[in-house]
């Protein structure tokens, strides 16, 4: 069953990755970065993952904020990551690679933060995504969770979580 729900969701995005950027989504996660951007909390020199990371603009971004950052962004999606790296060849700290959320082919204590934007709800098993992001974050290393909530907060939640899980977790509801 995995198999199909992950080739499912890899041929909506290949078939999406072109247009993605000039859609709805654009203006939305323009929207969502910035709003991200004013809580994150990053030294200077940082490493740094964004899982689900789509056309790679959140990297962009954040290379822009963070001159001295270097970043991996990983997606499901081979269009989507050659639309990445097309739109962000002028940043050479960025790299992006093909893999899934799951399964993390970088080492342990790898990553200073890790990014996951608007798309947690496309993991079959988030237990397992989270295991993985504990994983590969370095000690007291941040984790990022931004997604849509049906409860309405006009702050961002900040969810401790146990240090065998996650050293720290930030959880920012957008509203609009």
């Amino acid at each position: 069953m995995t198999f199909g729900f992950f080739s499912n969701k890899k041929l909506l995005f290949d078939r999406w990755a072109s247009s993605y950027d000039w859609l709805f989504p654009s203006v939305f996660y323009r929207a969502i970065h910035k709003r991200l951007l004013e809580y994150i909390n990053l030294p200077k020199q940082v490493n740094v993952l964004d899982i689900g990371c789509g056309t790679g603009r959140l990297l962009e971004r954040l290379a822009s904020e963070f001159t001295a950052l270097k970043g991996i962004g990983l997606d499901l999606s081979t269009n989507m990551l050659r639309m990445a790296r097309l739109s962000n060849h002028h940043h050479p700290r960025l790299i992006f690679v093909e893999g899934k959320a799951e399964s993390l082919a970088f080492a342990d204590g790898q990553f200073d933060a890790v990014f996951s934007t608007i798309s947690f709800l496309h993991y079959l098993e988030p237990q397992q995504v989270f295991n993985e992001i504990a994983r590969v974050l370095s000690p007291g290393g941040y984790f990022y969770l931004v997604d849509i909530t049906s409860k309405k907060d006009t702050e961002p939640q900040i969810l401790p979580i146990s240090p065998v899980e996650l050293d720290s977790t930030a959880l920012i509801n957008v509203s609009f």
